[in-house]
């Protein structure tokens, strides 16, 4: 079967659809030589978030870290604005394709404030910006990211890769080890950053049901391949075939095997 490939309806001023600024066509990708992710194809477009679903093991960090080129591909093509990865993380994060780890990269022996001033870039996003999106930041400048709390360092996590003005935002796992009314709080700001900076987002999570109510598309992936695909609407209106998809059984998701 035709591994599936996620579309939306994104337009740039009404004149067809926007073109994608991030896109895997048929990526098969691995560790070792050994693939964990198989002949995927997505389409990411400006302002869309995509959640990428699936268990443990399911390929969705190695999707991640493919495409800000930590891992060579085996076979396909990676672009981002257009043109073809580079083999260096640092060459694709100044195209601005950046990724929010799921250890979340800060320094825990320095404070909020230099955290935030490693992370600013000439021509990246005001950092009056960034606390708009993160307010409580703001009063927790002194302090050393090691004394805050989980969702404080993932706010501060965000924050850091939103000064480099990002034109995809890759994050992987934003509520790892946090409470599900955080990630409530967190998940409708991420939701404003991408509409507000029309910024592309590709979110790992396990919380389904808050991913796809902030997402635009979603992809579920099973052992390296797409179980699922299509829009959040549809995804959220077919929850069983999510589920069913998710945990590999019959009956309901397009398993391509």
């Amino acid at each position: 079967m035709t591994t599936p490939t996620v579309s939306d309806d994104t337009t740039t001023g009404g004149s067809g659809p926007a073109a994608p600024v991030l896109s895997f066509d048929k990526v098969t990708v691995g560790h070792f030589g050994v693939p964990a992710v198989r002949e995927l194809s997505i389409d990411v477009h400006p302002g869309e978030i995509l959640a990428l679903l699936g268990p443990n093991g399911a390929g969705k960090t190695t999707t991640l870290l493919s495409a800000v080129g930590a891992l060579p591909v085996m076979s396909g093509t990676i672009t981002a604005m257009g043109t073809p990865i580079d083999s260096r993380v640092e060459r694709n994060a100044r195209r601005g394709v950046t990724l929010v780890p799921d250890n979340r990269g800060l320094f825990h022996r320095l404070s909020v404030t230099d955290n935030l001033r490693l992370a600013r870039r000439k021509g990246g996003t005001p950092i009056d910006v960034v606390y708009e999106y993160f307010p409580k930041l703001q009063t927790l400048r002194g302090r050393r990211c090691g004394n805050l709390s989980g969702g404080e360092q993932q706010m501060l996590a965000l924050a850091k890769a939103l000064l480099t003005k990002p034109s995809v935002l890759l994050i992987d796992e934003l509520s790892m080890g946090l409470a599900p009314v955080l990630v409530q709080d967190l998940l409708p700001r991420l939701r404003a950053i991408a509409d507000e900076q029309n910024m592309a987002v590709v979110l790992v999570e396990q919380h389904i049901d808050l991913a796809l109510g902030i997402a635009d598309s979603a992809v579920v992936l099973h052992h390296g391949r797409v179980a699922l695909a299509g829009s959040a609407r549809e995804l959220r209106a077919g929850r069983d075939r999510v589920e069913a998809a998710y945990f590999g059984r019959s009956g309901g998701a397009d398993d391509p095997e």
